[in-house]
C-alpha cells in the first residue's frame, strides 16, 4: 500500500470561506491542475498514479486557521486523512485543537515555522523565530499530547535549533518535519544547520519527510542531486522514521504526480522493503494508524 503523506486539496471560494491569501492564489495559477483542486480530483489523480491513501494538509487559501475543508475531507473519505492548522498563540488554541482532533481522520496539526508570524503561509523567512516563543504555550502542547496530535513542522534547516527546543520541552509528542527542512543540493549534511537533524533523530518521536523532492532538487527527474540527503537521513533515522510525501499538486508546476513518487525507485541501495516503509508503513506506524 502506498500512502502519500503530503498532498493538498481545497474547495471553491465562498462567502463563508473567501480566498484571502493572494500570494498563494498566484502560485496556484502556475499549477498544472484545476484552480479548485478538490478531494475528488486528488483521488482521481491518486488512482491514476497508483496511490492508495493520502494525507491532505490544510491549504490556506481562506484564513489559515479555517480548517473547514480539511476536516470535511478527512471525515468524508476513508482513503484520506487530514492535517489542520492552528495558531498556538490564539485565545482558545487548545480547545480549537481538541475540536479538530475530534474529527475522524484528522491526525495532527501543522506549524509554519518557516513563515513570518504576521504573514503566515504567504511567504517564507528563515529568520523567523516565533516557534521558540511558542514553546511556552503549555496549554496548547498539553492538548496535543492529550489528543495524540502529530505535530508537523515546516521549518528551514536554519531553524532546526528552535525545533529542537520544542522537542526537548515536549519529547512525548510525535513530530514530522517537512520537505527536507528546505535544504537543497548545496546544503551540507554532516556539518552546519542541516546536521541538527542528527540531534533530532535521538528522539524516537521525531520523523522526517523526504517530501517536495521536485522543488528541493535542482535537477530533473529522478533528482539525483538530492539522493545523498535521502541516504544521510536514512542513516540517522532509519527507514522506520523517514517518510515520503509528494506535495502534490504544489509540485505540478515542474513534475507529474508519478515523477514525485517514482524517484524513490532510483535511489541506490534501497531495498523493496525500504521503499515499502518510506512509502507508507513508516507514517502509519509513526502516527499510530496501525
Amino acid at each position: 500500500m502506498v500512502l502519500d503523506t503530503h498532498t493538498h486539496a481545497w474547495g471553491p471560494a465562498s462567502d463563508a470561506h473567501p480566498w484571502v491569501n493572494g500570494p498563494l492564489l498566484a502560485a496556484v495559477g502556475e499549477f498544472d491542475v484545476h484552480t479548485v483542486y478538490t478531494a475528488e480530483r486528488l483521488l482521481d489523480d491518486m488512482d491514476r498514479t497508483g496511490i492508495d491513501e493520502a494525507v491532505v494538509v490544510g491549504y490556506p487559501l481562506p484564513e489559515w486557521t479555517d480548517n473547514y475543508y480539511t476536516r470535511a475531507v478527512a471525515a468524508e473519505h476513508d482513503r484520506l486523512y487530514g492535517i489542520v492548522m492552528v495558531d498556538p498563540f490564539a485565545e482558545g488554541a487548545a480547545d480549537h485543537l481538541r475540536e479538530c482532533m475530534a474529527v475522524d481522520g484528522v491526525v495532527g496539526v501543522r506549524l509554519g515555522a518557516a513563515c513570518p508570524y504576521d504573514r503566515m503561509w504567504e511567504t517564507f523567512d528563515p529568520g523567523a523565530t516565533w516557534l521558540r516563543d511558542a514553546v511556552a504555550e503549555t496549554a496548547f502542547w498539553e492538548a496535543a499530547v492529550e489528543t495524540d496530535a502529530a505535530v508537523q513542522i515546516l521549518c528551514d534547516h536554519r531553524q532546526l535549533d528552535q525545533a529542537l527546543a520544542l522537542v526537548e520541552a515536549y519529547p512525548e509528542l510525535t513530530y514530522l518535519f517537512d520537505h527536507f527542512a528546505h535544504a537543497g543540493p548545496e546544503t551540507p549534511t554532516d556539518e552546519g544547520t542541516f546536521a541538527r537533524f542528527a540531534e533530532l533523530a535521538e528522539y524516537d518521536g521525531v520523523a522526517v519527510k523526504v517530501s517536495e523532492m521536485p522543488h528541493a532538487s535542482n535537477a530533473s527527474f529522478p533528482y539525483a542531486d538530492m539522493r545523498d540527503h535521502v541516504r544521510w537521513l536514512l542513516d540517522r533515522f532509519g527507514r522506520e522514521r523517514v517518510i515520503w510525501g509528494s506535495d502534490y499538486p504544489n509540485v505540478s508546476d515542474v513534475a507529474t504526480y508519478g515523477e514525485s513518487l517514482h524517484w524513490l525507485r532510483h535511489v541506490e541501495g534501497l531495498s523493496e522493503a525500504d521503499r515499502s516503509w518510506i512509502g507508507g508503513r513508516s507514517f502509519r506506524r509513526h502516527v499510530g494508524l496501525d
